[in-house]
Formats: C-alpha cells, structure tokens, sequence
C-alpha cells in the first residue's frame, strides 16, 4: 500500500494520497482544488486516480471533490449520515456507517463520528497485502494530534453565510454546540477508544487551523499515544459527559467570516474550475489603472507588511505569498466582491502559485498579473507611532486579534473585531474618520487596513503593532 500525506501550510490542511501497488489503483481523502500534488503522485508512481472521497463537509477551505473526478473520471464517495439537512447535493456514492471502499488490497471503511458536524466520517485504512485488520484511521476533524474538532462551528457560522440555517443545511439554526459536543464524546467513547493502540491517526488538520483550539503539529499520531497524553480521555473514562463538554467548548478561537460560505458552497458543490487551468496573462500597466478607477480590478500585493508600508498599489489587498489563502478568506467576499484579481508578481509563474492559493477558499475572480507598479496609481499607508496615538485624530482604535489575545492587554478603549470578520461587521465602523488599526506583529492588522481601505475606508496602521506598544510603555488595559 502506499500512504502519502499532502499537507498545506497555508489552511493547515492534509490531504491523502493512498494506493493499492498492485492494481495501480488510488483514492484521494480530501483533496484541495489545487490538483498538481495528486497529479504529481500518480504519475511518480504509476497509478491511476479512481476513487475520491471526504470525511465531512469542510469549513475553512474548498473542496476539491469534484474538481478530482471532472478531472479524473474518478468515482465519488461521499458521507449519507447527519440527517436531511445534512445531506451532500451533489452525486456520489453514498456512505454509511460500516460501508467500504475498495482498490485492489487496499480497504476503508466508513465509521461514522458524529460530534465536529453530524455527517463526519472517519475512515480505517486496512493493507490487505499485509494485514486483515485496519492500521490507520483518516480522522478528519474529529480527533487531531492532541486535541479534538470543535462542535460549535455550526453556530458560529449561522451569522455568516448562513451556515447555520435550515436553508444552507445547518439545521434550525438554534445553538447545538452542547448536543453536538454530547455526540462527540460518545463517538471517542464507542467508536475512536475501542480502536487498538497500534492503529494510526491522520487528522485532515494540523497546528495553526481554527477547527479546534489546540492542534498539535506532529503530521500523525496513534490511538494509544492519544488514549495516554492527551486532554480529554480521563473525562472519558470517568464517563464525565459534563466536563468534557465545558472543557470542549471553553476557549474555542475566534471563527472567521468565509467559514460559512465554505460550509454551503461545499455541501451544495463547489464550482468546478478545470483541469489544466489556463495560463494567466500579465496585464499592460494602463489596462489596470484604467481597471482599479473604475472599480472593475483590484491589484493584490503579496509582500509582507512592512514592505506594502513603504508604498503600495492605491486600493490594494495586502495578502502575503505563503498566507494568500488563509488571508483571501479575511479580505475577499466572492459572493460580494465585483471586481477581478490582479496580482503584483515578478512572473507568471509567481502569480500562477498565488492563484492557486486563494482558490482554495473559492476566490476565483484572478484576471491576470502586473511584474511592477510603474504606471500605476501608488499611495504609502499611513503609520502613527505608539506615542503619537493620543493626539492623533481617528474615529476608532481597531483591534484584529483573537479573544484570547485581546484580553491578554490592549490599547485603552479599543475595539475588538476578528480580522477575519471585520469586512462582514462594518455596522459597528465609523462611517467617517480614521481606523487606526493594529494586530500583534503589524501582518493581520495590514490584511484588515488593506481590505477596508478597497472598500473607501480611511485606515492608518499603528506602527510595530501591539508589541511596538507594550515594547514602548504605553498605557494597557
């Protein structure tokens, strides 16, 4: 059998490649919409891609399920548990508990782990060639290295896209984070504990994900490793339902806004783009000047904070290369957003990868590229120093961090806001004057700026960030 992660640093996201050697058959668990690395190893390894499934209907990214098969002709699995509501809209081989899916040797069965959302499927990866009992479970978002998916994504996207909503397949729409982090901990007690200590685990997300709260970022661990270090099994044993419970939902991070869109658009088909996608032209200086006046382009700059400060395309989205993906999902709301990508890349190799990236969050708008900002409208941000704030004349003092982070110490009188939920709260901005907004480090706090000033808001930086801050003194609360 051949077993191969393919990891995204950006969404923190792993997918599987697993083949049968001797049928030179392979199936894809999870796949992104990004399609070269499965490409990539069915051909190093001589295999045809024939089968393509999910463990759930993911919230932070995506899918690539159906890019796969249109690409591949592969057949689709898809899970048939979690009720109506919960019910993929798109064709594909149902799966319910105990079904299987076979190539060749090789073996996986659905069991079905209700906790994280209703229709979770963790998959146990049997080696016929080697072995008669399954060897590695493909957990999803249910158990991860140390930690557990989350159970209130269904609520916390209900206010954005309508996650949550009977009508986009969340239910009713009342708060289910405690009947849900009920299930889950049956599911660890009836189906992951009664698993052997040798079996394998290979979770769909690793450190940096906010589907669950403290992801480890080892890529794998095992039943056993689990049952012994991490946080909840005592709860488990001790049949402490209520405990589990509080301690699951205390402290869960902040839900960025895109979580509900990639939870409809995955459940009800994402878009298929095609395989190979077509080459993306560099675009004359002049066509996008003309572009961004008239609100039909906007350039996005993938460099990092302290570079867009030194001066930037005017209206421009900073999304830093490595991050585009993550960041696109703060700053671009495909569903609202009119006007077409442009990236500020040195080639069309460059601006290809950062294509590649923001589609993983379905935005899908890029037109092309421009290699350097001559000809084109510029502006340098405005920065205010810690110890100019005060006389600084603004209309708010924004804060973009998490929860956790903000009650750590902020700047006196500051709101907090998620930066990946600013661009759909702007009730609660001023409708004139200056944000003066800030982050940690300064990178959060540019994507936010960045995206608001797109949309007419004036928006100045504070400089160094949180950390300039305390480094220089300034008053905290």
């Amino acid at each position: 059998m051949l077993f191969e992660r393919i990891y995204d640093y950006d969404l923190a996201h792993a997918s599987y490649f697993i083949g049968c050697q001797s049928s030179s058959e392979a199936i894809v668990v999870d796949p992104s919409r990004d399609l070269r690395a499965y490409f990539e190893m069915a051909d190093q390894h001589g295999m045809t891609i024939v089968k393509v499934t999910e463990t759930h209907i993911h919230a932070d990214y995506l899918s690539g399920t159906r890019e796969l098969a249109a690409a591949t002709g592969a057949t689709i699995h898809l899970s048939d548990e979690g009720g109506e509501d919960w019910r993929y809209a798109f064709e594909g081989e149902r799966l319910r508990d105990g079904d299987t899916i076979e190539l060749g040797n090789v073996r996986l069965e659905a069991v079905h782990t209700p906790g994280h959302t209703p229709e979770h499927l963790m998959f146990l990866v049997t080696d016929g060639a080697f072995a008669d009992e399954p060897g590695y479970a493909l957990t999803g978002d249910f158990v991860f290295c140390g930690d557990l998916g989350r159970p209130d994504l269904l609520d916390e996207t209900g206010g954005h896209g309508d996650a949550g909503s009977a009508d986009a397949g969340g239910g009713s729409g009342e708060d289910t984070r405690h009947a849900s982090a009920r299930q889950l901990f049956a599911s660890l007690r009836d189906r992951f504990l009664t698993l052997p200590d040798h079996v394998q685990v290979f979770p769909a997300h690793g450190a940096g994900s906010a589907c669950g709260k403290s992801l480890g970022a080892l890529p794998s661990s095992s039943v056993g490793y689990e049952r012994k270090f991490a946080w909840w099994p005592t709860y488990v044993e001790d049949d402490d339902e209520e405990g589990f419970v509080s301690e699951l939902l205390d402290g869960q991070p902040d839900v960025p806004a895109y979580f509900g869109r990639m939870k409809r658009q995955n459940r009800d088909g994402p878009a298929v783009l095609g395989h190979p996608l077509p080459e993306l032209p560099e675009l004359p200086a002049e066509e996008v000047a003309s572009g961004i006046e008239s609100g039909d382009l906007v350039v996005v700059d993938p460099r990092p904070a302290d570079e867009v400060h030194d001066g930037t395309v005017r209206r421009a989205l900073n999304l830093p290369a490595g991050q585009a993906a993550t960041y696109a999902g703060w700053a671009v709301d495909p569903e609202a957003e009119t006007r077409g990508l442009v990236f500020l890349a040195e080639h069309a190799e460059a601006a290809d990868e950062l294509r590649r990236h923001v589609l993983r969050v379905g935005v899908d708008s890029t037109r092309g590229y421009v290699a350097s900002t001559d000809g084109l409208p510029t502006y340098r941000p405005e920065i205010v120093a810690p110890g100019d704030l005060e006389s600084h004349q603004h209309a708010m003092v924004l804060d973009v961090r998490a929860a956790t982070e903000y009650s750590d110490g902020h700047v006196p009188g500051a709101t907090r806001v998620h930066g990946g939920q600013v661009m759909w709260e702007r009730d609660g901005l001023p409708g004139s004057g200056t944000i003066v907004a800030y982050c940690q480090s300064g990178a959060r706090s540019s994507v936010v700026a960045s995206a608001l000033r797109s949309v007419g808001y004036d928006v100045a930086e504070l400089e160094g960030s949180y950390s300039a801050w305390e480094d220089a003194g300034m008053p905290t609360e």
